[in-house]
């Protein structure tokens, strides 16, 4: 239940990229499941793409800034804010981006509880 409480803390940019970052895998989810509804059986019911389609592309646009905003708060290198972008397209890229940020100490104070005490910090 402490973990939930925490997920929805947005008060950084760290934890709103986190947020976001997780709902755009959701939405690309539900989007998939949506596609496979509409494509598979010979009559395929179009009902969730029409309810994941619009609601993915909106969370993929609210990530993208969420991701820049993110950038220029943390001072990201051109590289890790390209691969934060690059990571929306792909299913699933952006649980996959979030994980590498937080164990590469990209993500402030969510890297630092990531890190055991012994552990150094990156520079």
């Amino acid at each position: 239940m402490v973990y939930m409480a925490n997920f929805f803390d947005l008060s950084t940019p760290a934890k709103r990229f986190r947020f976001v970052a997780i709902l755009e895998a959701f939405t690309w989810a539900g989007l998939l499941v949506g596609m496979a509804f509409k494509y598979l059986p010979e009559n395929g019911n179009e009902i969730g793409v029409k309810i994941f389609g619009p609601l993915h592309g909106g969370v993929f646009v609210a990530f993208v800034l969420v991701a820049l905003l993110t950038a220029r708060a943390l001072k990201w290198n051109l590289v890790t804010t390209g691969l934060a972008l690059i990571s929306s397209i792909p299913p699933f890229g952006t649980i996959v981006f979030e994980w590498w940020a937080v164990r590469t100490g990209r993500l402030a104070e969510l890297s630092a509880q990531a890190r055991p005490a012994d552990a150094p910090a990156l520079a």
